[in-house]
């Protein structure tokens, strides 16, 4: 007999069967899964361990990490060895886990990783606590780093965001709490972190910022120092005080949450009051440490060690220079000064009214036209070529190719001597003068001194329409002080390494002359007279001064530039927009400024006269024509080293590089005639003087210690190629 089922059951039976077949299914991916997730992580953690060990087994010892600078420092000392700006990056005094104070080793760890005393270097629960704050405001507002990773990071990575990084700088992390204790982590992580301001580590930032070592921390301070870990350049007090104490504020905060302080210290605690250390050499220092620090680049070879660079600065000359401008200068406008010592030595240097609101160096970036001051060099041209401080000029209105320059005032002398000329700078004589003797004769002379700006050669240069700096400007005058030498500004005397090795030293440089001693006493007479009786007398100091004032067009630009004792000193005032100033004339408020500075800077020298006796050479003293031209039959020609040159009737001179060529369409005669000489010189016969004149004379040869009476002189353009000029015969 059949025996049947119920209606159905089959179905069911299948259905249970299939039930039981996907349950199969799912438990045997289950565990195929699980045992691939096994053995990747199995993989995985070998791995990691593998990493780790190479990184703990490769890492420095504490006392290489100790060692190991973030990057370069220069400690800028001043010419007495005292210091006056640190730049780049600072490092304190290195502080023991003991020695760093518990409030700021509480204050790091509360805000910057609270798990970090339980944690193996990397903290899950962190990282998840940042992974569900960037799911809940979309964006990363929280990191999960700990304090090791950041000391990872700090040490032997860079700040790129990504994977990879993140990845080494766990397997970092991990190592290093495998090599070192927490303590030693801890230590390392508080003396190399950045705190901004250029700080490293804890007593670097308190000493920048509260100036005093960070063993003197106190609570409202710590909290401020560890605020700033997470955004340096915002959280600066620097940079932004109120920024400062409102991140302080949420330390303390998180310190109480985390249960290092009490509410009741949280609440006494004030940060707002906490007194923050004035910024040093955030002042007129920083014009001349931009100037000097560039020079590095020339100086030593490229080096990433801390260094020592020893200035020429006077901290007490710096003061006094910063004191001069700000009390002297007009309102409006602004000032600078350079202040040379007789080597070139800079002793000070002020490029602004105030180096906060305006750091561009108007002492050693900014051209302005000098004015009055520029006839330094067209009269130094004409004694030069002969004329001395006593000779004869008409002080009266004269018109030179369409241009014609007035007095001040428009009053005229008449018949007056070249010293009371340049006491009262007279423009119609420095125009005279310049049309004589040739505006190109005038741009060398300048050019020799130093000045290394376009120079025009219009007749209205004489009267300072080129634009110069002031740093130029000073040096030529210092050169003008040392006897008519070469004078070149520096700054920079020594650089060292930390550790006392000498990289560079400044050494005495072989003096150049630059013009005769016969220049140099008159020119030094002129000066000392303009500031005795004439335009520069408001910056006489009770010792003797030799200056000369500038006053440009509509007071646009006022200098003084004089010396005494040895130092040389240039003021310029005026408008950065060129603008004019009311009242603004050379012999008024930057004479005074140069009288307030110069009190101060040569008060400890000794005082000096000038040496204004004037020994005029052979070819000046004898005023007879045929001394300068002889007779036919007496004339003959040398080279610059003065050995005679024997030519024949087809031999042709180059005036380019002084040598014979047949190629030129200048014959040289057998004589020197006034008209060869005019035509050789590019002179104008018109304008030669009458023979009862005093006869032109030779110029000098332009090179270094070189003679002055030969009869073949040399002269050298900008790029030190000579030019010949046939100029006397051999009676001088």
């Amino acid at each position: 007999m059949v025996k049947r089922t119920k209606k159905g059951s089959g179905k069911k039976q299948a259905g249970k069967t299939k039930k039981t077949a996907s349950k199969s299914v799912i438990s045997l991916w289950f565990w195929r899964i699980f045992r691939v997730g096994l053995v990747t992580g199995l993989v995985g953690v070998i791995t990691i361990g593998v990493s780790v060990w190479t990184a703990v087994s490769s890492m420095p010892g504490f006392d290489e990490l100790k060692a190991s600078p973030n990057g370069q420092m220069i400690l800028v000392r001043a010419a007495d060895g005292s210091e006056i700006v640190q730049l780049g990056p600072s490092f304190g005094q290195w502080l023991s886990y003991d020695d760093i104070p518990k409030v700021m080793k509480d204050a790091m760890v509360a805000v910057e990783d609270r798990r970090y005393y339980s944690h193996i270097g990397v903290d899950p629960v962190g990282i998840a606590r940042a992974a569900s704050v960037r799911l809940e405001r979309g964006h990363w507002a929280q990191g999960g780093s700990t304090i090791s990773q950041q000391l990872a990071r700090n040490i032997f990575l860079t700040n790129s965001r990504t994977f990879a990084r993140k990845g080494r700088e766990m397997i970092l992390a991990l190592a290093l709490e495998r090599k070192f204790s927490k303590k030693q982590i801890l230590e390392l992580y508080l003396n190399k972190v950045y705190f901004g301001g250029g700080a490293y580590g804890v007593d670097s930032a308190s000493r920048r910022f509260f100036g005093h070592p960070a063993t003197k921390l106190s609570l409202a301070e710590s909290a401020i120092i560890a605020g700033l870990v997470k955004a340096p350049s915002n959280y600066s007090p620097t940079a932004d005080a109120q920024a400062a104490v409102d991140r302080a504020s949420v330390v303390l905060e998180v310190m109480q949450d985390a249960g290092t302080i009490t509410a009741a210290q949280a609440a006494e605690t004030r940060p707002a009051q906490v007194k923050l250390s004035t910024e040093r050499g955030q002042n007129s220092v920083r014009y001349f440490t931009d100037w000097a620090l560039p020079q590095l680049d020339t100086l030593i070879e490229e080096t990433n060690a801390p260094l020592e660079v020893w200035t020429t600065l006077d901290i007490k000359m710096q003061r006094a220079a910063t004191a001069a401008i700000q009390a002297n200068a007009p309102g409006g406008a602004q000032g600078a000064l350079v202040s040379i010592d007789r080597d070139g030595a800079v002793r000070a240097m002020v490029g602004g009214t105030d180096y906060v609101t305006s750091n561009y160096n108007r002492a050693t970036n900014a051209v302005r036209q000098p004015g009055s001051a520029w006839k330094l060099f067209v009269y130094m041209a004409a004694l030069e070529s002969g004329y001395t401080t006593e000779d004869i000029v008409v002080d009266e209105p004269v018109t030179i190719a369409g241009w014609t320059p007035r007095n001040s005032g428009d009053r005229y002398a008449g018949a007056i001597t070249l010293r009371t000329a340049f006491a009262y700078s007279k423009n119609t004589v420095a125009a005279q003068i310049g049309d004589e003797l040739g505006y190109g004769t005038i741009a060398n002379m300048a050019r020799r001194f130093g000045i290394s700006t376009p120079i025009k050669t219009t007749p209205s240069m004489v009267l300072g329409t080129s634009e110069v700096r002031v740093l130029d400007m000073t040096s030529a005058f210092a050169g003008v002080s040392q006897g008519g030498t070469l004078v070149t500004p520096y700054g920079i005397s020594k650089v060292t390494t930390i550790d006392g090795e000498v990289l560079y030293e400044q050494k005495n440089k072989q003096k150049t002359e630059l013009v005769p001693d016969y220049v140099t006493a008159g020119i030094t007479d002129l000066l000392q007279t303009a500031v005795n009786t004439g335009t520069g007398r408001a910056a006489q100091i009770g010792r003797p001064v030799a200056g000369k004032t500038g006053t440009t067009n509509s007071n646009k630009d006022g200098w003084f530039l004089g010396f005494s004792s040895g130092l040389t000193t240039g003021v310029w005032m005026g408008r950065d927009d060129a603008k004019a100033v009311s009242g603004l004339q050379g012999g008024r408020a930057p004479a005074r400024a140069f009288a307030d500075f110069m009190k101060i800077a040569v008060a400890g020298r000794k005082v000096e006269k000038f040496d204004t006796d004037v020994v005029l050479p052979d070819w000046l003293s004898e005023p007879d024509d045929e001394v300068y031209f002889g007779d036919d039959g007496d004339s003959f020609f040398v080279d610059e080293n003065g050995n005679p040159i024997t030519l024949g009737d087809n031999d042709f001179y180059d005036l380019e590089d002084g040598t014979d060529t047949p190629d030129q369409d200048q014959p040289l005669p057998q004589t020197l005639d006034e008209k060869w000489i005019d035509r050789a010189t590019g002179g104008d016969e018109q304008k030669r003087p009458a023979p009862t004149d005093k006869p032109a004379p030779p110029q000098d040869d332009g090179a270094p210690n070189g003679s002055f009476n030969n009869l073949l002189s040399l002269d050298v353009d900008r790029s030190r190629n000579p030019i010949i000029r046939p100029i006397i015969d051999k009676a001088a």
